[in-house]
């Protein structure tokens, strides 16, 4: 079924907040091996003129991916999510992610087309800190294969 164009520009609710605690910045840096020690260390992060420990950029994953799943359960997009895999992903990081920042989540879809049988839909998650300072923008592309 191709997606409806009537979908861009629908935005969902803000999430829960996301406290990002430094051991959860230590874990994925080291599965990621992003081992700088502004990552890991408290005092390097400050030397290097951070107030605590940044995360990876790629650590925006972990609260986009979460707030993007809205739009794959909302039954109006009508996603086959058995069906979906992702196309791309894009960061634009305002500010680094840091241990202690309290992170909120909107989502709004982007784009939706059909091409070749296939779905293709765009999400954007804007973060932002609870004052709502910018900090990070995910996009990302879903494409839901056709059926052969």
């Amino acid at each position: 079924m191709a997606l409806d164009r009537e979908l861009v520009g629908r935005s969902y609710p803000p999430s829960a907040v996301y406290e990002v605690g430094r051991a959860k910045i230590a874990e994925f840096a080291t599965a990621v091996g992003a081992l700088d020690p502004v990552h890991l260390d408290v005092d390097a992060a400050r030397a290097a003129g951070h107030p605590d420990v940044i995360a990876p950029p790629t650590f925006a994953i972990v609260v986009s991916l979460e707030a993007a799943f809205v739009v794959l359960s909302d039954p109006e997009v009508g996603l086959d999510y058995s069906r979906v895999v992702h196309g791309e992903q894009k960061f634009v990081h305002h500010r680094p992610i840091r241990a202690g920042d309290r992170l909120v989540a909107t989502t709004t879809i982007d784009a939706a087309r059909s091409v070749a049988g296939n779905d293709l839909l765009t999400a954007r998650v804007e973060l932002v800190g609870e004052d709502g300072d910018a900090v990070c923008t995910a996009i990302s592309m879903l494409v839901a294969r056709g059926v052969s």
